[in-house]
């Protein structure tokens, strides 16, 4: 958090998930909309080869606001044994691994195969020694045993987390670090909501998740990053904190977490 010349606090958010290359409007004028709502700096995952280059252009294109990460979405898992090599290759410039991880949810892959893809990116980020972007719907009990073997404490980052309070607890003595996107906001996500006052305050971070999951009150939008500050202001609530509090805490988690692009 920074302050003006008047010593007022000045909110500095951080998105610490947005799909830039999905957004249907120039980078530029995204992350400018971004910066005049507060939001400091973004990370843009990416979720297969053609993605994840692109991420790693956008994040070339403006080094001084956006991070990026290289992986295999689970919807994407049978791809692995042809694309792997290629994220591998990635992930070595990268600053994160994924968006990757299992979904019991749509089964759009075979579950064998989502299996095998998240365990080899789970061994890529222990040997690189990056954090890792999970994506888990319903599938709390295997990502919990994965994350288990695998031990990278806060490096291990729950994407869009909508776990009730029962796994954030369990995912909380791991020492994984928890990201809120836009359901927190919504009239639906009174559960989720609770399960978020479990959250470590020193391990939460927000995100966008864009173009989807726009959060209240604009709903129904296409997402963008400049629209975090919706879901920060949600956790403050749940918190009981002041919003620019909560937006120091999550921004030095991200940075702590992710680097920053301002080193």
């Amino acid at each position: 958090m920074e302050t003006d010349s008047n010593d007022a606090p000045t909110l500095s958010w951080v998105d610490t998930h947005g799909h830039l290359f999905l957004v249907d409007d120039d980078p530029e004028a995204i992350l400018t909309r971004a910066v005049d709502a507060g939001v400091d700096w973004l990370l843009c995952p990416g979720v297969d080869v053609e993605s994840s280059e692109q991420s790693r252009d956008i994040a070339a294109r403006f080094s001084d606001r956006v991070l990026w990460s290289a992986g295999l979405h689970p919807h994407e898992a049978t791809k692995w044994p042809e694309v792997g090599g290629r994220i591998a290759q990635l992930a070595q410039d990268a600053d994160a691994i994924g968006e990757c991880g299992l979904d019991w949810y749509r089964n759009l892959a075979p579950r064998g195969d989502q299996l095998r893809a998240f365990a080899d990116q789970l061994s890529l980020a222990g040997d690189l020694g990056k954090p890792i972007i999970i994506h888990c719907r319903d599938a709390f009990k295997d990502v919990f045993a994965m994350l288990e073997d695998a031990d990278l404490g806060e490096r291990a980052v729950l994407h869009c987390w909508t776990g009730g309070s029962k796994w954030t607890k369990r995912f909380r003595e791991l020492g994984a670090t928890f990201s809120f996107a836009g359901p927190l906001t919504y009239k639906t996500g009174e559960a989720l909501r609770l399960a978020a006052k479990h959250a470590p305050r020193d391990r939460t971070m927000v995100e966008t998740d864009s173009p989807y999951l726009t959060p209240e009150p604009l709903r129904g939008e296409p997402n963008e990053p400049a629209n975090v500050i919706h879901t920060g202001e949600a956790l403050a609530d749940v918190w009981g904190l002041d919003r620019c509090e909560v937006a120091r805490l999550t921004s030095e988690t991200a940075a702590r977490v992710f680097g920053s692009p301002r080193g």
